[in-house]
């Protein structure tokens, strides 16, 4: 009893301490932003940029993680190119992926470029990729293997480049595109694209040929017919 007591004194005590401090009145302030709102906007956009910067990371290493490539109709993005050359340059592309998995690698441009006749250094191989890989991804997909040819037929590698070095020396069977001998990939490329406008110029020129012909023989006719008709007169 005498404890329960004992604690009655204490809590009526302590109540009466609370009620006399006095209480702060509330401040009217301009309602402004919580900071932990803005350090969430803040961490987000660092988090962001330090993913972009290990990933750049990762690619200059030779570390980057591999990204699905989508899918793309060579015959219909690359319409400069014959069916038959692209079908040329896919087996060129399978042939050196020797990994197959669909994409040609640091190791396997070495290699190839070694074939090639033109090998290369470990920059000049990385150089090479890193012009025409379009996701970063540090290797060549097919797509960008295409674009290496077309971008040496737009005259837009340098002269002395890897890639260059490795558009000349491309194999194009020469026979089955029926380009007159070209012994070397862009004469083949650009007279096969030419071919059917100088074809077609040509059948014209042979119409218009036989025509002119025509019309002379029909003259000549005319002519003889008349001195006949002259001397029997």
């Amino acid at each position: 009893m005498a404890s329960n007591e004992l604690a009655k004194k204490l809590q009526s005590r302590l109540a009466a301490t609370q009620e006399t401090e006095p209480r702060p009145e509330p401040e009217h302030s301009p309602v402004r932003p919580k900071p932990q709102e803005a350090d969430g906007a803040c961490g987000d956009s660092s988090s962001e940029l330090s993913a972009i910067l290990t990933r750049r990371q990762d690619i200059n290493e030779g570390n980057a993680a591999p990204r699905l490539t989508r899918v793309f109709n060579p015959y219909t993005e690359f319409k400069e190119f014959s069916r038959k050359q692209i079908k040329d340059m896919e087996m060129m592309f399978k042939r050196h992926d020797t990994g197959k998995d669909g994409f040609i690698d640091l190791m396997e441009l070495k290699l190839m470029m070694e074939k090639l006749g033109a090998p290369q250094t470990h920059l000049g191989l990385k150089n090479m990729i890193k012009e025409v890989d379009e996701d970063f991804d540090g290797k060549l997909s097919f797509r960008e293997f295409l674009l290496i040819f077309r971008r040496a037929a737009a005259g837009e590698l340098q002269e002395e480049s890897g890639l260059m070095a490795l558009a000349r020396l491309s194999e194009i069977n020469v026979s089955t595109e029926g380009v007159m001998g070209a012994k070397d990939f862009f004469e083949a490329k650009m007279q096969a694209l030419s071919l059917g406008s100088k074809f077609e110029a040509e059948i014209r020129e042979e119409k218009e040929e036989r025509k002119r012909q025509e019309e002379e023989k029909k003259e000549r006719q005319a002519a003889f017919k008349q001195l006949q008709s002259t001397f029997c007169s």
